[in-house]
């Protein structure tokens, strides 16, 4: 397909997703929109946000900037200060929240953003712990505090390096234990999938996780890009920016960010089983932000960005007609093993869906989110 033809379709598509947050705003009332029923586009929501309301608070900062409409900034800002109270949960998923619900924000309410955002990486840095060295997953989603889970580092290394200096160090020690784990001491050999969750013990240290088991596709993606946001940041990058080369570099390789279906299995050890178009829509914004880290790869990981964004667009994403809303991501698996939001509308797949596009044609910086 031609480049002109490419960047209609993208337009056209990251139209119809904002249009989408639309009609979610108009169903959801005052609750976060999590998950949607592939037949009508019905959603399933939080009253909270639980760890998805940043993309919620995200996908309302990408409509106001391609509307440039005054009421949909002011409905954006309401719904990131409802995230306020997470900044001092015990969860390191703040990243999440935190940074991707703030980040894009414009105009007069970008300051109450920026401050928000400042305050969770300040809350984020003082609960790094050093005997684990990182910051805990922690306990306010349930489950045992001293965890290391690949989805604990996206949005936390640019919430932490927000800080100041002592940020920075923060965020490339939370970084560099969870790639340490996840994908091997740096110099050694490990051919296989990364290992996306571990446990900590005071007296033991720590120890692998069954669940999610190696081959989990959204934790491929979501190490992937807190990589690329460090190597986007010197301030983080500085800090064994070759380990950083090396994790990108497996990642591309050896998890198949670069040679392995354009939208994956949601477990590599289920290759017909449910596919993710979340981990495709994540890949597709680390590999954007890759291309603009001067290296060999850069081309490389543009074009296949393009790609996977294409595809999601051309054969994921519904249109006009049917009984159902138009511009819903489908194929998104929340959780196959607990059989959750197998082949479903995920909040976070419209969100990076849509900013990967944004960013294809101009209206984000991912520099800057």
């Amino acid at each position: 397909m031609s480049g002109a033809r490419a960047d209609d379709r993208a337009g056209r598509a990251l139209a119809a997703v904002l249009d989408r947050v639309t009609v979610t705003e108009a169903e959801v009332g005052s609750r976060f929109p999590l998950y949607a029923d592939p037949r009508d586009g019905r959603w399933t929501t939080t009253g909270r946000g639980s760890w998805t309301g940043g993309f919620w608070a995200g996908l309302l900062w990408l409509r106001a900037r391609r509307t440039g409409g005054e009421a949909d900034r002011r409905a954006a800002a309401e719904w990131t200060a409802r995230l306020a109270p997470w900044t001092e949960a015990d969860t390191a998923t703040r990243g999440l929240i935190l940074w991707y619900g703030t980040a894009l924000a414009l105009g007069d309410e970008a300051a109450g953003a920026e401050a928000l955002r400042a305050r969770a990486g300040r809350a984020c840095a003082e609960a790094y712990d050093p005997r684990a060295g990182l910051v805990p997953w922690g306990d306010a989603l349930g489950g045992p505090r001293l965890l290391a889970r690949a989805d604990a580092v996206p949005g936390l290394v640019p919430l932490l390096a927000c800080a100041g200096p002592e940020g920075a160090a923060v965020a490339a020690a939370h970084l560099h234990r969870h790639l340490d784990l996840c994908l091997g001491p740096e110099g050694a050999a490990h051919p296989g999938r990364p290992r996306p969750a571990w446990r900590f013990d005071p007296e033991t240290g720590w120890h692998p996780c069954e669940d999610p088991a190696p081959g989990w596709s959204r934790g491929e993606a979501w190490l992937l890009l807190a990589v690329a946001d460090a190597l986007l940041r010197p301030e983080v990058a500085g800090h064994r920016p070759r380990r950083l080369a090396d994790a990108a570099g497996h990642l591309l390789e050896r998890a198949g960010a670069l040679t392995g279906p354009l939208v994956p299995p949601h477990e590599a050890s289920r290759p017909r089983g449910p596919v993710d178009t979340s981990a495709a829509a994540i890949t597709a914004v680390a590999l954007l932000k890759l291309s603009l880290v001067p290296g060999p790869r850069a081309a490389a990981c543009a074009d296949r960005a393009a790609a996977v964004l294409d595809r999601l667009a051309g054969a994921h994403l519904t249109a006009p007609g049917g009984g159902r809303p138009a511009g819903m991501l489908l194929d998104g698996c929340y959780d196959a093993a607990k059989g959750l939001a197998v082949r479903h509308e995920l909040v976070w797949g419209d969100f990076f869906l849509a900013l990967g596009l944004a960013a294809l044609g101009g209206l984000a910086d991912l520099r800057r989110v």
